[in-house]
């Protein structure tokens, strides 16, 4: 077979061990996947009652336009409904992206520590990768990026918060960079964790896509929705990008079932609220333990925390998973002696500081 050479580079994506498979292997009863970043409170009750008297027309493709969901978002985002494509997650959208503007003799510009789609993506389509180091705070370096740029760029990736740090960038150095970034380049900003964000001075950036050409914003249902079964991401940007980027869309890409759900969803901001106010709780306790025990923590505004572990990463995950909990290690992630952890309910926290402290006594 004549494979892309460039495959024999590569290794495909490396999920977390499931919670059954912990279980076997441990002889566990009980076992927290902190791993992925799901909403530990689950989705809308609404979604499940809807789901539940979703049974027919099985036989019929989705709606190829999306129009319900469609309507619904543009409403909700006061947008154009033309200005937003739909993806089979965000991770589509990503690879949709690249598709459309990625090949030999382009580059792409993104920071080291990130979400590692956008460099799996252009290996692939055969760009030039140009990773700049993050700044030891763990926010992106916005100047490194545009030193990093030129007029062969085709992508610039921003993910705010960031994956796997958690950091948040401010819309004002957002917004600065947008002013400088090469007008040829399309700009990224991937908020798939926007929803836990709960900075009173952040702005949504989809105000901004009319006063930036170039640039998309990045959405999920996810995260904070608790949709990730389902595979439904989106972007926002002008209609000309919009355009471009619907000729890589394959066809009924997104189901018909998943489109439901996330209209039925999005109908319950007050469950959305809820999970936000609590993770909110919650991830302050995180800081407060780091803080305690003299660990560091990256500072987040996600669902999610970075933190530092008293050994190799892969060991303290293997300890962890042993007292039943499955979080994902910073080797696999560009940030070795750190472990990311979702941010679970009260009583996931609790125990899994019970676990963490007995890390720091064989430290």
């Amino acid at each position: 077979m004549n494979w892309k050479p460039i495959l024999s580079t590569m290794k495909p994506y490396t999920p977390g061990r499931s919670i059954a498979e912990v279980k076997r292997t441990y002889g566990l009863q009980e076992v927290n996947k902190l791993a992925s970043n799901e909403n530990p409170y689950g989705s809308s009750p609404a979604v499940a009652e809807y789901l539940r008297s979703k049974a027919d027309q099985f036989e019929m493709y989705p709606d190829a336009f999306t129009a319900g969901l469609r309507t619904k978002l543009a409403e909700f985002h006061q947008v154009d409904p033309m200005e937003i494509l739909f993806g089979n997650g965000s991770d589509e959208m990503v690879t949709m992206i690249s598709r459309a503007l990625l090949q030999p003799g382009t580059n792409t510009v993104m920071a080291s520590v990130t979400f590692p789609q956008y460099a799996h993506n252009a290996k692939i389509e055969g760009a030039e990768i140009r990773q700049v180091p993050m700044l030891d705070n763990g926010d992106h370096d916005l100047e490194g990026f545009l030193k990093a740029a030129d007029d062969h760029t085709a992508i610039i990736w921003v993910c705010n918060p960031n994956n796997p740090t958690g950091n948040l960038l401010s819309s004002k150095k957002i917004k600065d960079f947008l002013d400088q970034a090469p007008k040829t380049a399309l700009v990224v900003l991937d908020e798939a964790y926007f929803e836990y964000v709960t900075d009173p001075g952040q702005e949504d950036a989809m105000n901004w896509i009319h006063d930036y050409d170039n640039l998309i914003v990045l959405r999920t249902f996810s995260k904070a929705y608790g949709l990730a079964s389902f595979r439904l991401g989106y972007g926002v940007t002008n209609k000309a990008n919009m355009a471009e980027l619907n000729k890589v869309r394959n066809p009924f890409n997104n189901n018909s079932l998943a489109l439901a759900a996330a209209e039925v969803a999005l109908g319950d901001q007050q469950f959305l609220q809820d999970c936000v106010k609590k993770n909110h709780t919650e991830r302050k306790r995180y800081v407060d333990y780091a803080e305690k025990n003299s660990i560091a923590i990256y500072p987040s505004e996600t669902n999610f925390v970075l933190i530092e572990v008293p050994m190799d990463s892969d060991e303290a995950c293997e300890k962890l998973l042993q007292h039943g909990f499955i979080v994902r290690s910073g080797n696999l992630l560009g940030t070795p002696g750190y472990v990311r952890v979702t941010i679970g309910t009260e009583q996931q926290n609790t125990d899994f500081f019970k676990a963490f402290d007995q890390l720091l006594i064989t430290e």
